[in-house]
């Protein structure tokens, strides 16, 4: 019985930047669980070769998670045609590592728009959608950075900072209406977005002595907290975060 309550069956979720790393792996995941899957990217084609990878239902909706309008007519569209989406994770991003001092002002532009202005755009675009309904969920991926900081990383950090405080506003503001919005911390993952620090031993072996687990994260192993976020398990959580990292911000 308490297995069905993170059954998905019958249940539709997009989840943004899905066609590759921490996205795929829980689009992959949230369709064994039984969810019909919405694949989102800027590039059709790297969706359709990600969705040949889903076991279950899946369609692909391409559009900018930076573009507010974009997001909400393909949200709208989708909704028209297809049906409702029950879940939503917001999982696009971007990094870009420079010294603060040396940090260019494109970039932190490019961050603060890929980060966090895409959580508001395609959050609100779902959700005006869900509050009818009075039901849904919405799992925000922030980052071990949205508690701590690193050299080099300070505007990618204030993003981050600002998806969890971001997450907490929209339970504190949809909540009374039947939605659950939280969010999935990863500590450091081996993805495409680390690339550079996972071919980097010395990084490395600072990160193994620096975990408690003593290892880089698998993106499977952000699957389980992404399902209970997703599912009747989580009733009644609200404004979380639920940190994934091997335990390097329980330890000094």
């Amino acid at each position: 019985m308490s297995l069905k309550l993170f059954d998905l069956s019958g249940r539709r979720a997009l989840i943004t930047g899905s066609s590759q790393g921490i996205g795929l792996a829980l689009a992959k995941g949230l369709s064994d669980a039984g969810a019909e899957i919405v694949l989102n990217g800027r590039d059709a084609v790297k969706l359709a070769d990600a969705a040949a990878g889903i076991g279950g239902p899946v369609h692909i909706l391409p559009f900018d998670v930076t573009d507010h309008q974009a997001v909400r007519q393909a949200v709208d569209a989708f909704e028209d045609n297809h049906g409702a989406i029950d879940i939503l994770v917001n999982n696009a991003g971007m990094q870009h590592r420079s010294p603060l001092e040396d940090f260019p002002e494109e970039a932190f532009e490019q961050l603060l728009k890929t980060n966090i202005s895409s959580v508001f755009h395609v959050g609100q675009a779902v959700a005006r959608h869900m509050i009818r309904r009075g039901r849904g969920k919405i799992v925000n991926i922030a980052s071990v950075q949205t508690a701590l900081a690193r050299p080099s990383i300070a505007p990618y950090t204030a993003t981050k900072g600002a998806v969890g405080n971001l997450t907490k506003g929209m339970a504190t503001d949809w909540a009374r209406h039947g939605l659950q919005c939280n969010a999935i911390a990863p500590g450091y993952f081996d993805t495409p977005l680390n690339s550079a620090l996972v071919a980097d031993p010395e990084f490395s072996a600072w990160l193994t002595k620096r975990t408690p687990a003593g290892r880089w994260g698998r993106v499977e192993e952000l699957v389980g907290a992404c399902i209970f976020l997703a599912s009747d398990a989580s009733s009644f959580v609200n404004g979380h975060i639920l940190y994934v990292d091997g335990g390097i911000t329980a330890s000094l």
